[in-house]
């Protein structure tokens, strides 16, 4: 299992460079598109990877409030109507497996991918944030904002979500709450 798993991983981590290589030729390597393709293959590769390792919150910011999902700026952020339109679309095939599947996975199990998805998130979103920096210095504005929006809706809202999921589980007695 563990050298079928890998050479999942090395064959996509393979793919993507290549896609990157071939892309790279078409729109040139300074474009600052790359990137966000970088971050969408970060995002792949964790997720090829989950069998053979898992990425992980920092400490500081692993613990989660069971009643985090109650405040009042969860509400007004509209991260329950994000949940809502992962759970309701065909977004929700991104990432089949932080949802029970009608009670064919154990609630421990959808924590620990909660907590892996929220990971990958988080650390797409830290090596993602000084790219966006660096675009808006090289004085891509369009794209520095096309980038933010992207940054919110893949990265930010996400986390937020996953971590109310996270504190409801936790409200159940599934995972640490902080």
């Amino acid at each position: 299992m563990f050298w079928r798993n890998l050479t999942k991983l090395i064959a996509a981590a393979a793919f993507f460079a290549f896609c990157f290589v071939m892309l790279g030729r078409v729109i040139g390597y300074a474009s600052p598109w790359l990137g966000l393709l970088g971050m969408f293959y970060f995002m792949g590769l964790a997720k090829v990877a989950e069998p053979l390792f898992v990425l992980r919150m920092p400490r500081a910011l692993h613990a989660v409030d069971s009643e985090v999902s109650a405040r009042p700026w969860y509400r007004r952020l509209g991260v329950r109507g994000f949940g809502d339109l992962l759970r309701n679309t065909p977004l929700r095939y991104l990432n089949g497996s932080v949802y029970r599947s009608a009670g064919r996975r154990s609630l421990d199990a959808v924590r620990r991918q909660a907590e892996s998805a929220e990971a990958t998130h988080f650390w797409a979103a830290v090596l993602f944030t000084p790219y966006i920096a660096y675009v808006a210095w090289r004085g891509f504005w369009m794209e520095t904002l096309v980038f933010l929006a992207v940054q919110i809706a893949f990265n930010v809202y996400p986390i937020l979500h996953l971590r109310a999921v996270r504190a409801r589980l936790a409200g159940l007695g599934f995972g640490a709450a902080g």
